[in-house]
């Protein structure tokens, strides 16, 4: 465990509120992505209470074997299996189609970024600033338009930084689901904002 872990939990542990807003607010989105993957939309944020009541709880007892963030999200996976186990429902993999489909995968390279990236404009005058903020919201419109399971193992890789063996444990899909999974989300995002940049809009 990371010192940062260390003093945060020693934190926790003497009961400072400050540092559980902390580990919220670090943590949330990860937890959030997992819960997603594994109920859908409908769920997640009860399936997220739970956890952090059960963090609260089990909090003591935490024995540092694996850092406070792998710990976090192994408790919220677990309740939402849970969860899912109650309703008697299949997770739902669909693959759903992106706003403007998708680009040819011959387009990137191994690790999924461009072989030849889309032009860039300068990000020094008013009106380019405005596009750069209307493009986060069009890259944002096309995540939540991917399926669950997809927009969840594109958030852990890339916003939250898992390896991709994490993702799979957590989610208990194969290495081989994991990564066609994000490869079919990067190309719809990469499509997205290959159509911004040519059109200017979403």
């Amino acid at each position: 465990m990371s010192g940062t872990d260390a003093e945060l939990l020693a934190r926790l542990l003497a009961g400072e509120q400050h540092a559980f807003r902390e580990l919220v607010s670090t943590y949330q989105g990860a937890m959030r992505a997992v819960a997603y993957a594994i109920v859908g939309s409908r769920n997640a944020d009860e399936v997220v209470q739970d956890a952090w009541l059960a963090v609260v709880r089990n909090l003591p007892g935490f024995q540092q074997r694996s850092s406070l963030k792998t710990w976090l999200l192994t408790i919220t996976a677990n309740t939402a299996k849970s969860r899912l186990k109650q309703q008697r429902r299949e997770p739902l993999l669909d693959d759903l189609p992106a706003p403007h489909g998708s680009v040819g995968a011959e387009r990137f390279a191994e690790d999924g970024h461009w072989q030849t990236p889309p032009s860039q404009w300068e990000q020094d005058t008013p009106e380019a600033l405005l596009a750069a903020t209307e493009l986060r919201e069009c890259l944002e419109k096309t995540i939540a338009s991917l399926s669950e399971t997809q927009s969840s193992v594109l958030l852990l890789r890339e916003r939250q930084g898992l390896e991709l063996e994490e993702i799979c444990n957590l989610l208990d899909l194969s290495l081989s689901n994991v990564r066609v999974l994000l490869h079919r989300a990067r190309l719809k995002v990469f499509a997205t904002l290959e159509h911004f940049e040519e059109t200017g809009q979403c």
